[in-house]
């Protein structure tokens, strides 16, 4: 087998970092994702005080559209073996509001983050990966309405993901195209876009990558696939 490198969007902090971690300790090499240098460089740097090799950084603003063309450029142009690219970066929204009092304003920039930003992402590497008969995984959270934890604007973003995921899962087979896409959904966990909430039930990102690079290693196909790491237990 050739060069496993992966791209992790938001690997500078949180699960993105735990991601990057898990999978580099396994033998990915890692090209960072991030829209800023200063956050970037230390997670690069942390990285490589594991012994993993990371290849470098890339900016990405997922609402500028720009910012996202000139990023498929330069890693298709750095990277041409990338055959991983993790889908992970993305805006809270207000999670202190119920849907009646969210903004439209609210709506619209975390639509433009996770779902549109995300797409035109993926849309722009999908032939460097079909190339290198490589994955894409979006990590994201289910489009079933949880009575525990359910901000409408951020879950309202990732059912599109998960719907963008689906769609693209069966027009890849019925086109033959060799690209395997799927979606994990880590479960709780304590993070800074939940304000590092830390509850019974909740792992932290070590946990999460652990489980995350394991799922990914495992060797088998997950084409379509909706993974849970952890999924949310309902309460009584």
């Amino acid at each position: 087998m050739g060069k496993k490198i992966v791209l992790v969007t938001g690997a500078n902090k949180g699960i993105g970092f735990g991601i990057a971690k898990h999978l580099g300790l396994t033998g990915w090499e890692v090209i960072v994702g991030a829209r800023n240098e200063q956050r970037a460089s230390k997670a690069v740097e942390d990285l490589k005080s594991y012994g993993i090799k990371v290849l470098g950084w890339v900016n990405i603003e997922l609402s500028d559209a720009a910012s996202i063309q000139q990023a498929a450029v330069e890693i298709a142009d750095k990277y041409p073996a990338l055959s991983l690219l993790v889908n992970n970066a993305g805006i809270p929204g207000d999670m202190s509001v119920d849907s009646e009092h969210t903004e439209i304003s609210t709506i619209r920039e975390t639509l433009d983050v996770n779902f549109i930003g995300t797409f035109a992402l993926t849309k722009s590497l999908i032939p460097l990966i079909a190339k290198n008969s490589g994955r894409i995984v979006n990590i994201t959270v289910p489009s079933e309405v949880s009575p525990y934890w359910h901000p409408l604007a951020y879950v309202a973003s990732k059912a599109a993901q998960n719907a963008m995921m689906g769609v693209m899962a069966t027009e890849f087979q019925q086109s033959n195209t060799p690209v395997e896409i799927f979606s994990v959904h880590p479960g709780p966990t304590t993070t800074d876009l939940n304000g590092n909430m830390a509850l019974p039930g909740f792992h932290d990102i070590d946990t999460v990558g652990s489980k995350f690079a394991e799922s990914l290693n495992d060797g088998k196909t997950h084409q379509g696939e909706f993974i849970e790491l952890y999924p949310i237990v309902k309460e009584d």
